[in-house]
C-alpha cells in the first residue's frame, strides 16, 4: 500500500500553502512569479492540474494514456494553456481543494506493486505522492517568493531531497546525456541538523550541503551559484548544473543573484 507517511506529507504540504493563499484578494492572485508569465493563479492551476493528471493516472490508465497523445501533439505550450485555463476559473482554489482530497484517496487505495504510467518514467503510488509533494512544494516557493513570504524548512523536505537523487539518470538524458555508470554519494543536513544519505559511502562522486539548498537546487528555484551545495569529482560538478527532480525539460532556472 501506499505510504501512508508520504500521504501525511502531502496533505501537510498542500495545507501549508492552502495558509498562504487563501486569504489573498482577487487582485494579488494575478501577481507575477519568478516562472515568466505565471502568476501566483497560474501557480495555483498548475498543481490543480497535475494533481488531476494523477488522479487519472492511479484510476484511468487509458484515459490518462489519451492524454499523453494529446501531450505529444500538442507539445508545445501544453502545460502553459492548461495553467491558463485554470488560472482563469472563478472556483479556482475550491478546484485545487477537491482534487488534491481525490488525488489522496486514490494513491492510498492502488494496489501495492501497481505502476502507474505518467510523463516521466512509470512509478509506484508511494512515488507519485512524493512527485507531487516535490512540485507542491516548488510551486509553493514561487508563491513564497511572489509574496515576499519565508517558508519555515521541515523533515518534509527529505521527500523532495529523494526524488531529486532518484531522478539523476532522468536529469541526465533529458540533456541528451548518457549517465554515469557509478553512483553518487548525497550527504544533506536537514533543517533540524540530522544528515540524510544516499549511495554507497565509498562513492568518489560525492554531493553534500543544506537540504533546503539541495531542494531548491533540484527544483530549479534557486541557480547554483547561489546555494550552498558542493560537489566533488567532475561527473557529481556536472549533474550540479543539470539535476532536476520534476519530468518534462528543463527550463530557464533561476538567474544566479536574482534572489541575493
Amino acid at each position: 500500500m501506499t505510504d501512508t507517511a508520504v500521504l501525511a506529507d502531502l496533505e501537510a504540504e498542500g495545507d501549508v500553502l492552502d495558509r498562504v493563499v487563501r486569504d489573498l484578494p482577487p487582485d494579488v492572485w494575478r501577481m507575477p512569479t519568478p516562472a515568466p508569465g505565471w502568476t501566483i493563479a497560474h501557480q495555483i492551476a498548475h498543481l490543480a492540474w497535475t494533481d488531476g493528471m494523477a488522479l487519472l493516472a492511479a484510476t484511468d490508465e487509458a484515459g490518462f494514456r489519451a492524454e499523453l497523445d494529446r501531450a505529444a501533439t500538442e507539445a508545445d505550450g501544453y502545460v502553459d494553456r492548461a495553467a491558463e485555463r485554470g488560472a482563469a476559473r472563478p472556483d479556482l482554489l475550491a478546484h485545487w481543494r477537491e482534487r488534491r482530497a481525490a488525488l489522496a484517496g486514490a494513491l492510498a487505495a492502488v494496489p501495492d506493486g501497481t505502476r502507474l504510467p505518467w510523463f516521466g518514467p512509470p512509478m509506484s503510488a508511494t512515488s507519485m505522492a512524493t512527485a507531487r509533494l516535490m512540485e507542491t512544494w516548488a510551486h509553493g516557493q514561487d508563491v513564497a517568493d511572489a509574496l515576499g513570504v519565508r517558508r519555515e524548512p521541515t523533515a518534509r523536505l527529505r521527500n523532495v531531497a529523494h526524488i531529486g537523487v532518484r531522478a539523476r539518470d532522468f536529469a541526465y538524458r533529458v540533456n541528451g546525456r548518457t549517465p554515469p555508470a557509478q553512483p553518487f554519494r548525497v550527504e544533506l543536513t536537514g533543517p533540524g541538523g540530522e544528515v540524510w544519505t544516499w549511495g554507497p559511502a565509498d562513492a568518489a562522486q560525492r554531493v553534500t550541503g543544506p537540504a533546503l539548498d539541495f531542494c531548491l537546487l533540484v527544483t530549479r528555484r534557486r541557480h547554483r551559484d547561489d546555494l550552498a551545495v558542493t560537489a566533488e569529482g567532475a561527473d557529481a560538478d556536472a549533474w550540479l548544473g543539470i539535476a532536476q527532480a520534476f519530468a518534462g525539460p528543463p527550463g530557464s532556472g533561476r538567474a544566479a543573484g536574482e534572489f541575493a
